[in-house]
């Protein structure tokens, strides 16, 4: 964390990345701040081109309907960017496969997401 950044406010920040990281479970994004003009980027390739088409993505994409939880949801906070770090587990649920994943979260005054870039492994057996 960044020494100059009050706890709260980097509390808030992390929050609002995590609120983004759950809806990829849920499937619901109505507790997600997107800024109207956010972007995503993953692995270099821009998949979100603003705050309502994430939205929509995280509630219907079906790139996100294998998804059946998350573990180990860490984030560092540096001024508006926050780093987190998370496995994504993902189905069949049998199979037991997780994708190890860093996302970064620029987030601005009014908590709001404004970019999002993304960058993960090739699912794994976990044990």
């Amino acid at each position: 964390m960044t020494p100059d950044l009050d706890p709260e406010r980097a509390a808030q920040r992390v929050a609002a990345a995590r609120a983004y990281v759950d809806a990829l479970v849920s499937h619901d994004p109505s507790g997600v701040s997107l800024h109207p003009e956010c972007t995503r980027v993953e692995l270099a390739l821009k998949t979100g081109r603003n705050g309502p088409h994430i939205a929509r993505g995280l509630r219907r994409g079906p790139q996100f309907r294998l998804i059946h939880r998350i573990s180990e949801f860490s984030a560092d906070v540096d001024g508006h960017m926050v780093a987190t770090r998370y496995w994504v587990h993902v189905r069949p649920k049998m199979l037991g496969l997780a994708a190890h994943v860093h996302e970064s979260f620029v987030v601005d005054e009014d908590n709001r997401i404004r970019a999002i870039v993304a960058r993960f492994g090739v699912p794994r057996r976990r044990g």
